[in-house]
Formats: structure tokens, sequence, C-alpha cells
């Protein structure tokens, strides 16, 4: 098999990486910088890191290091696009119900550490292993496990709580 060409890589990878550093970051604009620091950091790396068939956890490790960069400098809320409005948005029976349910998983999501919130879209959206997701955040899989069930925990109590409160 012919290893891809960088061009290659970019042109069949972009959209899935945007869509990942936007589950990361909830920011159109900022997923779209993250995809392109990273890529422009591959860019020099591409044969050595290809060589390995590492590129996709390179990629999604530089998006999730350059996400929490940009978190700890701003350190600030950042509302959350509507989900739908986005062009790799699938369409639903109902929209009414989707966006309540995509809001609400949303507000949830934006209220966990960077780490977390990138572990657990790897693990749910991206379907990935706790090994890859170790991988790609170059901890032990146990931490990687340890990540999502912290997430996971959190996202219950404020969801139990939320229902508590109405």
């Amino acid at each position: 098999m012919v290893a891809p060409t960088f061009e290659s890589y970019v042109a069949e990878r972009s959209v899935a990486l945007q869509r990942f550093a936007y589950l990361v970051t909830h920011n159109v604009e900022d997923a779209r910088d993250l995809v392109q620091e990273a890529l422009i950091g591959l860019y020099p790396r591409w044969a050595s890191v290809a060589a390995t068939g590492t590129v996709e956890a390179y990629v999604r490790r530089s998006i999730v290091n350059a996400g929490i960069s940009r978190w700890r400098k701003v350190r600030r809320l950042t509302s959350v696009a509507d989900p739908s409005e986005l062009p790799w948005a699938p369409a639903t029976a109902d929209p009414a119900l989707a966006i309540a349910d995509a809001d609400e998983a949303w507000r949830l999501c934006a209220t966990l550490p960077p780490i977390q919130r990138a572990a657990v879209v790897m693990r749910f959206y991206e379907e990935l292993s706790f090994t890859e997701i170790a991988e790609v955040l170059q901890i032990p899989p146990s931490t990687a496990r340890s990540h999502v069930h912290r997430a996971l925990a959190t996202l219950r109590a404020r969801l139990t709580k939320d229902t508590d409160d109405d």
C-alpha cells in the first residue's frame, strides 16, 4: 500500500478533524484554527509521522493540546453554536427534539474540563477505544478510562440535579 501524501490526507480528513475540534472546543472558528495549526505543525514532520502510522493520533493530540492551551489562557465559558446549523449536522425526523437534546448535551459537556471533554468526545462520538484515546492523549489507558468515568459521573450528577430542580 502506498502511503498517502500530505495533500491527500488533508483532503480526506479535514472535515472529520474540524468536527472533532469543534466537539473539543465548542466553537466553529476555534475548531478551524486548531485544525489549521495542527496541520501546519504536521507538514514539516509528515514523512516521519506517516512512516510510523500515527498521523491521526498526532493530529488529534495536537488539536487537544492546542485547545487546552487556549482554554487555559482564556478560562471563560463560550456559547455553543446551534448543532443544527453546523455543516455536518445530520437531518432528523423531529428537529425540535433533536435540538433540545443536543443543546442539553452541549450545555453539560461545556462544563467539563477540556481533557475530560476530549476523552468523552473520542469515546462516544469518535467511538475510540480507551487504548486509542490513551494514545492520542499520551496517557496510560487507565487514565483515559478515569477521565471518561469522571466526566460521565459529573454529567450524570449535573443531569440529575437539573431534573430534580424542575
